[in-house]
């Protein structure tokens, strides 16, 4: 999980996460994610894990308004439900989300990571 977090502070660091909320779930969820030098990053989450993920990095709660969903409308208290139920009303599965996602991928390449096709390439 500490190499995830790494993931997600470049994204902060280099002003990527703005506007890819949905890609950054499908591939943090559907895809295996390395580093350039083969160092292993994740093989995927479950949607659970991933919402802990977004809870312990303190994840911008405002990123759930790019997939159409109002903060308020969310569990309020409780972080982790929090972004299970932003996750599960994202369609992280869906044509839309695995096109964000590859425009993500491009970004991180930069960066130096690699990240695997989604599920079904």
């Amino acid at each position: 999980m500490d190499r995830l977090r790494e993931l997600l502070n470049v994204l902060r660091q280099h002003n990527l996460a703005q506007g890819h909320f949905l890609g950054l779930m499908n591939i943090l969820i559907g895809r295996r994610i390395s580093r350039a030098d083969g160092t292993e990053v994740s093989t995927g989450l479950t949607w659970r894990d991933a919402a802990s993920l977004l809870k312990r990095a303190h994840w911008d709660r405002e990123a759930v308004r790019e997939v159409g969903v109002d903060p308020a409308d969310l569990p309020p208290r409780d972080r982790q439900r929090f972004w299970y139920v932003a996750i599960t009303r994202a369609g992280v599965d869906s044509a839309a989300a695995t096109t964000a996602g590859d425009a993500l991928v491009t970004a991180l390449r930069r960066h130096g990571y690699v990240i695997g096709p989604p599920p079904g390439r």
